[in-house]
């Protein structure tokens, strides 16, 4: 084989790679409890998310949401079908696509208080996944965790010695977004980011979001919201869950402006009232 075609063949290769999904859900299904009183919590759900996609899952209440998160990132298991990270299966803490995805994945929770160790000053929260990471140079890690800071519009300097109780509710939640963010995630999760935040401050978390996009377009973005306003402006593609069935998915102006299902058209009619 000539070089000419071991090159030709490498490009070829790494297209395929980065054609792969970063993740690939097929077929997920799950309920909670097994007899007559149980409920179907997802059925049927199939997905992709692509390196450096933004994708917004929307639905009612119960509508299943967090848990297609948690199935998504390992944290649960379904009853049934399959989830994998780069092209490698999420099956329980041993298999080969979870160790990755514990390594290349950030997340953010709603209540940032409730993710945030009290003890700890904000220097040491964020730094903690550096730690995990085996990152042990003083240096490194302080540098890792300003440049965080920074990212998510906050001063080093001021927030860097405080606690979460020195802390208002948009200012801990741009701290749990800058420890989701330190290790250099290849994914970010957020999951109903704004809905524990006033308003004020959720213009500055949704500000730290866009700016995140702009400095890590490689990175991928999955987000839980009920808020289209913050869909609109953060999500390029928006999938509709109703009671753990995906209706409707598409691009985020085809789904917002030309809702097909009837269920999708009430969540958008509802949220302009």
């Amino acid at each position: 084989m000539s070089s000419e075609e071991i090159a030709t063949g490498d490009v070829a290769n790494s297209a395929a790679r980065d054609e792969i999904a970063m993740i690939h859900a097929e077929h997920i299904n799950k309920r909670f409890g097994r007899d007559a009183a149980g409920r179907q919590a997802l059925s049927d759900v199939s997905l992709q998310i692509r390196r450096g996609e933004s994708v917004a899952i929307i639905g009612g209440s119960g509508s299943g949401k967090s848990t297609l998160i948690r199935i998504l990132l390992g944290l649960d298991s379904a009853d049934s079908g399959a989830v994998e990270y780069r092209g490698q299966p999420v099956r329980g803490k041993r298999s080969p696509g979870w160790r990755l995805l514990r390594r290349e994945s950030g997340l953010v929770l709603q209540n940032p208080f409730t993710s945030l160790d009290p003890r700890w000053t904000v220097a040491r929260s964020i730094a903690e996944p550096l730690r995990s990471a085996g990152v042990r140079g003083r240096t490194d890690v302080t540098a890792a965790v300003e440049s965080a800071l920074q990212q998510v519009g906050l001063k080093p300097s001021h927030f860097i010695p405080r606690y979460p109780i020195d802390l208002s509710g948009g200012q801990a939640q741009r701290v749990a977004i800058a420890r989701a963010i330190v290790a250099g995630p290849s994914l970010l999760v957020a999951d109903e980011p704004m809905s524990a935040i006033d308003v004020a401050a959720r213009l500055q978390i949704l500000e730290s979001f866009k700016a995140l996009r702009r400095a890590h377009p490689s990175m991928a973005l999955i987000m839980v919201s009920h808020d289209l306003g913050v869909v609109r402006r953060i999500a390029e593609r928006i999938i509709v869950l109703h009671e753990g069935v995906v209706v409707e998915s598409g691009s985020t102006t085809a789904i917002l402006e030309r809702p097909q299902h009837d269920y999708t058209k009430r969540l958008i009619d509802a949220a302009s009232l």
